[in-house]
């Protein structure tokens, strides 16, 4: 079984379409995502409305949950400015998507038990870089394959009790790399990879400038910062 791990989509929906694309080819049986489904960028209905309609497995990130709000204190001015936009544009269907998501999920998969969350399994907002993935992580979330999201850069670490990965951002990757960024897990072979994929910035970048979004959001899309 192959197990497509995406995370930090952020509304962007051109980059979104090419990952699912990539996937299709690469046949993957089905998808989880580590959250942040909206936020930042100018397609939260449509990026919805795909998810939806590819059965994609999510759960709630730090900026679903400050959508639902219309705020949160801890997000940066931009961000924050990103988060208002995006709840004065979505309806009430959306709305029910983010608020039915769970903070973290827990299945098993051809006999891989795979834990998924957001920040970290003791605190839904901590950024785990790869420096900090230790073991003790698995052990905590009691889980062969453990899956993490929020800092936008992608990791894998492989132990004797599991794998953790963090697939990076389908919507805005911070590792320098502007290429979009998800990862599989093949449970025949218990091994992690993940993978870059290219999609057109500029859509992107022309769209979140025409609808009054933030400049720097559109200008980091290019450096992959």
């Amino acid at each position: 079984m192959k197990i497509a791990l995406i995370s930090d989509v952020h509304a962007n929906l051109i980059a979104l379409k090419a990952v699912l694309r990539d996937m299709e080819e690469r046949g993957v049986d089905t998808i989880l995502c580590a959250g942040d489904v909206v936020g930042y960028y100018p397609y939260p209905v449509e990026t919805i409305s795909l998810l939806r309609e590819r059965h994609v497995t999510s759960i709630q990130g730090n900026h679903d949950r400050a959508v639902l709000n219309a705020w949160d204190n801890n997000l940066n001015p931009m961000a924050r400015s990103a988060v208002t936009w995006t709840a004065n544009h979505i309806g009430e269907r959306s709305r029910e998507y983010l608020r039915g998501l769970p903070r973290h999920i827990s299945i098993e998969l051809d006999g891989v038990r795979v834990a998924v969350y957001h920040g970290a399994p003791f605190d839904d907002d901590h950024y785990v870089f790869e420096d900090e993935a230790d073991e003790s992580l698995l052990a905590m979330a009691k889980c062969d394959l453990l899956v993490l999201g929020h800092t936008h850069v992608p990791f894998i670490r492989r132990y004797p009790s599991g794998v953790i990965v963090n697939p990076g951002s389908v919507g805005q990757p911070r590792d320098g790399d502007p290429d979009s960024s998800y990862a599989i897990f093949d449970t025949a072979r218990e091994r992690a990879m993940y993978l870059r994929v290219p999609y057109d910035i500029s859509e992107v970048v022309e769209r979140t400038l025409k609808v009054g979004l933030p400049r720097s959001l559109a200008e980091r899309l290019e450096l992959g910062r």
